[in-house]
């Protein structure tokens, strides 16, 4: 990427770049492209790996219980409104 592009890109981005800004981006640019074309050139024999180690979800059925009463659920706040817990204005 040169120079001409960079300031292509900026002015899309509404970036004013001076001209050190704008060289020293191009080459920092041209320096990452060059790790990514020394990553594309490692020669891979298998196909790459999702997760490293195999992950096998564990589940279990679902249960019914009796879960708190309305008095139990409200008895350690003060936000409360009727029936419901009353939060912030957002």
């Amino acid at each position: 990427m040169g120079e001409v592009d960079v300031r292509a890109v900026a002015k899309i981005a509404r970036i004013t770049l001076t001209d050190e800004e704008a060289e020293a981006f191009a080459r920092d640019i041209d320096e990452i492209k060059k790790i990514f074309d020394e990553i594309d050139r490692i020669e891979v024999s298998e196909e790459p790996a999702f997760q490293p180690i195999e992950v096998k979800n564990r589940t279990r059925e679902d249960v019914a219980k009796k879960g708190f009463s309305i008095e139990e659920a409200f008895s350690n706040t003060g936000h409360r409104e009727e029936n419901y817990f009353r939060g912030p204005k957002v």
